[in-house]
C-alpha cells in the first residue's frame, strides 16, 4: 500500500503564485474583451439604420417593377456556397465549437445540393475544414481579428461574381448572431439569390401612394441589389465579432472565478501542510526531551 506524500509548503506556494499570475492574465483579457465588445456593439448599432433604410428602398423599388435582375433569379441548380464565419482566435469558450458542429450537422442533413463548397471566414473555420472532406473554395485566416469596412463588400463582390458566372446557384452565410452578453444564436441566411424585403404597409394613405423613379427602377436595382448583399454580409461579420467578444468576456470571467476557487483551495492546503509540519516538529521535540529525561 503506497503512502500518501503531502506536498511541501514551497511547492504549494509556487502553485499559488502561478495561479495568481494566470488570474491576472484572465482579468486583463476580460477587460480587453469588454472594451472590444463596446466597440463591436456600437458598430452593429450604427449599421442598422442604413441597412433598414436600404431594405425599405429595395422593397419599394422591386415591388413596382417587373424587371427580373440576375441577382433575383431563382435557379434549379444544385451548387451551393456556405460562408462560415468564425473567429481567428480562441479563448472564447464554445463559441466556435458549437457553430462548427451545427454547420457540419446541417451540411450533412441537406441533400438537395449535389455540390456544396465552403468559404471559411476566420482561422478556426479554415483549420476545421482543412481536415474535413468538404471542398473549401476560399479561406481567410486574419479577417475577423482586424475587420474593416471593406471586408463585407469584398466578400460580396466575390459571391456576386460566382453567382453571375454560374459557378454557384445559391449562397448562404452561417454565423453567430449577437443577442446579448450571455447569448448568441447560430444563424443561417441566404445571400443569393436575393429575397426582396417585404413592403411594409404605411397605412391607408401610404398604400395608395406611388412614386416616380429617376433613374428607372431597373437602373436603381443595379446599384441597390449589390449594395444590399454587401450590407448583409458586413452585418453578419459585425454580429459575429460582437458575439465573439461577448463569449470571450464570459469565458475569461469564468476562468477568473475558477482561479479564485483554486487559490482558496491551495491556501487551505498550504495552511494544513504547514500546521502538520509544525505539529510534527513539536512532537519530535517533546519526544526527544522525554528521552533525555529518562
Amino acid at each position: 500500500m503506497r503512502r500518501r506524500v503531502l506536498p511541501n509548503t514551497r511547492d504549494i506556494q509556487l502553485r499559488i503564485r502561478s495561479v495568481k499570475g494566470t488570474q491576472q492574465i484572465t482579468k486583463a483579457m476580460k477587460m480587453v474583451a469588454a472594451a472590444k465588445l463596446r466597440r463591436a456593439q456600437s458598430a452593429v448599432t450604427e449599421a442598422r439604420p442604413y441597412a433598414d433604410t436600404l431594405a425599405r428602398v429595395l422593397a419599394r423599388v422591386s415591388d413596382r417593377t417587373e424587371y427580373i435582375h440576375p441577382l433575383l433569379e431563382r435557379r434549379t441548380g444544385t451548387r451551393a456556397w456556405f460562408l462560415v464565419v468564425t473567429s481567428d482566435k480562441g479563448l472564447c469558450g464554445s463559441f466556435n465549437a458549437n457553430l462548427l458542429r451545427s454547420v457540419e450537422k446541417e451540411l450533412k442533413s441537406v441533400d438537395r445540393w449535389e455540390s456544396i463548397e465552403v468559404v471559411a471566414i476566420g482561422r478556426k473555420a479554415a483549420e476545421y475544414f482543412a481536415s474535413r472532406n468538404w471542398a473549401v473554395v476560399h479561406e481567410e485566416r486574419e479577417t475577423m481579428a482586424n475587420l474593416g469596412p471593406g471586408d463585407g463588400p469584398r466578400l460580396a463582390e466575390m459571391c456576386i461574381k460566382a453567382f453571375k458566372s454560374g459557378q454557384v446557384d445559391e449562397v448562404y452565410v452561417m454565423y453567430n448572431r449577437f443577442v446579448n452578453l450571455i447569448r448568441h444564436e447560430m444563424t443561417t441566411e441566404r445571400v443569393l439569390p436575393i429575397e426582396p424585403p417585404v413592403v411594409e404597409d404605411d397605412g391607408a394613405m401610404g398604400a395608395e401612394v406611388d412614386y416616380l423613379y429617376e433613374p428607372a427602377p431597373e437602373v436603381l436595382l443595379e446599384t441597390l441589389l449589390p449594395g444590399y448583399i454587401e450590407v448583409s454580409i458586413q452585418a453578419a461579420l459585425l454580429d459575429s465579432v460582437a458575439a465573439e467578444q461577448a463569449a470571450r468576456m464570459t469565458s475569461m470571467e469564468a476562468a477568473t472565478k475558477n482561479a479564485d476557487e483554486m487559490i482558496d483551495s491551495l491556501t487551505l492546503l498550504y495552511n494544513r501542510t504547514r500546521q502538520a509540519a509544525i505539529t510534527k516538529e513539536l512532537i519530535e521535540i517533546v519526544s526527544g526531551a522525554q528521552a533525555l529525561a529518562e
